[in-house]
């Protein structure tokens, strides 16, 4: 009986220290405090950081040298092969940047550069289609002409006195 006790005894105090020395015992059962949510900032209207200032003759050639670069490197993919997604965003983006040239000049030279607008348009159109490749050689004869064409008659010397 006494071993009974002595065995009750010694079975409760190592309850008694596992549960209150057991360190994650106590961390799942003390409050933590609760800290306050970080206000969240808001953007309604999202804002375009525009840049420094730039001048109207500055802005012409930047969009002017974006256009070149691109249509550069719509020339390089169909010289090479490249992917039909790299050949569409390659004409996607000179076109954009032709528009953006347009935006900048009086309205008689909007309607010259409207014709090689045209032609940009249907050539990505034509690199659309051409899912396989099989008619890159034309269509980089085609981009190689309106390259030519735009690079003689809209640089910047030629087209200063037109602009906005």
């Amino acid at each position: 009986m006494r071993i009974k006790k002595i065995f009750l005894f010694l079975l409760f105090g190592f309850l008694l220290l596992d549960l209150t020395g057991c360190e994650s015992f106590t961390r799942k059962f003390t409050r933590k405090s609760k800290k306050p949510d970080q206000a969240v900032e808001m953007v309604l209207v999202p804002e375009e950081y525009k840049g420094p200032n730039m001048t109207k003759e500055e802005l012409y050639r930047q969009h002017f040298l974006f256009w070149k670069s691109w249509q550069d490197e719509l020339e390089n993919a169909l010289t090479q092969k490249s992917s039909l997604k790299k050949k569409v965003d390659c004409a996607q983006e000179a076109l954009k940047n032709l528009a953006n040239m347009k935006n900048m000049l009086v309205e008689e030279m909007q309607k010259n550069l409207d014709l090689y607008i045209g032609k940009s348009a249907d050539l990505l159109a034509s690199i659309k289609s051409d899912v396989y490749g099989t008619n890159d050689s034309g269509n980089l004869h085609a981009a190689e002409g309106i390259e030519s064409d735009i690079h003689q008659r809209f640089i910047y010397p030629k087209i200063k006195n037109y602009l906005k």
